[in-house]
């Protein structure tokens, strides 16, 4: 049959190609991802001039602030991303796939009801974390299927689809594929290649496929299963959504777009349009948007998602905070800086109310949002003195909490380090100070760039570089204790921002700031010790 040939010959041309090499979109900085860039030495320039590197830096690392309750790369359909996970690391979303390849139609007998008792169990210990005592159930089902209904039953297919899922899961990607395609076989066989449960099949052999990023192979996959369910079943437009994802990762941007939107306008002709699934395909879209620089399709979308969300769940909700937060980035990267401050400082206010004060999320927003009112400021007219500092001020407010925020939460990293505590919550405080640390380093050094910035606007006031001194040299002796007493120190994040402050701290020093004798040599000593250890990281 065609589907089946069609499904062998992907098979063996997956096993004899090699892996697709896939071009990643970063078009806003990842959840949890720093991004510092320390190619810019200060050295030897005017202040002129290095107010311009200032700014520079601004641009280059002030997205990077911003780090955790944002993301705005595309990423892969919804049930292949896994969103939100147990403390076991899996959610219900892993196992989208289990048992949709069967329904009520499937003929029974007295086996019936052992081998749903070894389904349903399977399926329980998995969401319970137990993957190994969800395996023996789902074998058993598999060997309860072919002694009870025989080896081309459905049972059998489903059986083999709950197992392939378990593996995909697992990463065990050899012992899923031939389970999936030995499940496709069963259904064609018994219910015709144009049955919807062969299209479920072919459905989760598609996201096995896209989770490896086999991009061609699951094109052909969702191309299969819009053929064999048609145009006007309800699954279409989930149809339409995957294959757009893996268009849009295979770079055929147009073809993806379009599909995408036609699976948004079947939801919302279905009177889906303000459901979970409609709206993330509406934001995976504004992200679509965003990397192709069409800000203003961007922010009409993300409008609309927004005042949906205002509706629904209102500012006591961190999903309409989240939405708001990518709204804000796209008004900036669209330079209109001014409204997008405006939006993320209720964002901020927002979140003061949902979290506890001092979450590390605050202070991240803070870092960013202060970094945001410099950019601003440089936008003030260049007469306009004494707003252009009140502005700075305003700022230097934000960082200073996001200090004193930042320090506390290394304080508590420090005091728990070494204690036994479970696995989930053991790593979730590493992450944090790792993050603390970084955003600590990076408020130090932002409020040495203001300082140099407000002596840009008043004029050569010696009180004021001193502050700008004393804030690099605070981020440096920080670096020095975290190198002293963490692991922290080593991650490349950490040591790029240290890097930063370094080459500020040189230039300061070098054009008419009090130092020691032999400091100006220290630093640079330091400076080339520091970029060759980036470097050699690098490299390895």
């Amino acid at each position: 049959m065609f589907f089946r040939q069609a499904i062998i010959k992907l098979c063996k041309g997956l096993r004899n190609s090699a892996s697709l090499q896939i071009k990643t979109y970063n078009y806003l900085p990842n959840a949890g991802k720093l991004i510092v860039s320390s190619n810019h030495d200060f050295g030897g320039h005017t202040r002129t001039k290095c107010h311009l590197e200032i700014l520079q830096w601004l641009f280059l690392s002030g997205q990077a602030a911003y780090i955790l309750g944002t993301s705005s790369s595309p990423s892969m359909a919804e049930d292949v991303s896994a969103e939100s996970r147990s403390k076991n690391g899996t959610s219900a979303d892993d196992f989208s796939g289990l048992r949709k390849v069967e329904d009520d139609s499937m003929i029974s007998n007295e086996h019936t009801s052992k081998w749903r008792v070894f389904t349903d169990n399977g399926r329980d210990y998995f969401l319970k974390g137990n993957v190994d005592q969800a395996e023996k159930f789902f074998l058993s089902a598999l060997q309860e299927a072919k002694e009870g209904f025989g080896e081309r039953d459905p049972h059998v297919a489903s059986a083999c689809n709950n197992l392939a899922e378990l593996y995909r899961v697992k990463k065990d990607f050899d012992k899923a594929e031939p389970l999936y395609v030995e499940a496709i076989n069963i259904l064609e066989d018994y219910f015709g290649v144009n049955d919807v449960r062969v299209g479920a099949a072919l459905h989760n052999l598609g996201t096995f496929y896209l989770v490896q990023r086999k991009l061609e192979n699951a094109r052909v996959c969702y191309e299969i299963k819009r053929r064999v369910l048609g145009e006007a079943h309800t699954e279409y437009a989930d149809t339409m959504y995957h294959l757009g994802t893996v268009l849009y990762l295979q770079g055929k941007e147009k073809d993806a777009e379009d599909l995408i939107v036609d699976s948004i306008d079947i939801l919302e002709a279905g009177g889906q349009g303000q459901s979970i699934l409609c709206i993330r395909r509406m934001q995976y879209l504004a992200q679509i948007y965003n990397k192709s620089n069409r800000f203003a399709e961007a922010e009409n979308l993300l409008r609309k998602i927004l005042h949906m969300m205002e509706l629904s769940k209102g500012w006591k909700s961190l999903d309409t905070v989240v939405v708001a937060e990518r709204l804000a980035l796209t008004l900036e990267a669209s330079g209109r800086l001014k409204e997008a401050v405006e939006l993320l400082e209720r964002c901020l206010d927002a979140r003061k109310n949902l979290l506890r004060h001092e979450h590390i999320q605050s202070a991240a927003d803070m870092l960013y949002i202060a970094r945001m009112k410099m950019l601003v400021t440089k936008q003030l007219p260049q007469t306009d003195n004494s707003q252009a500092v009140a502005e700075l001020d305003k700022a230097k407010s934000l960082l200073n909490d996001s200090v004193r925020i930042a320090r506390k939460l290394l304080v508590r990293f420090q005091e728990q380090k070494g204690k036994k505590e479970p696995f989930g919550v053991s790593r979730k405080t590493g992450k944090d100070g790792h993050s603390a640390a970084v955003i600590l380093l990076q408020s130090l050094n932002a409020l040495g760039s203001l300082e140099i910035m407000k002596q840009e606007f008043l004029g050569s006031r010696e009180h004021i570089l001193t502050e700008a001194n004393a804030a690099l040299r605070q981020c440096i002796s920080t670096f020095q204790e975290l190198r002293s007493e963490h692991s922290i120190s080593d991650f490349p994040e950490v040591k790029a921002e240290y890097l930063w402050c370094l080459r500020r701290l040189h230039h300061l020093i070098s054009n008419g700031t009090t130092s020691k004798v032999g400091e100006v040599k220290e630093i640079e000593d330091e400076i080339q010790r520091v970029e060759a250890e980036i470097s050699n990281a690098g490299n390895s």
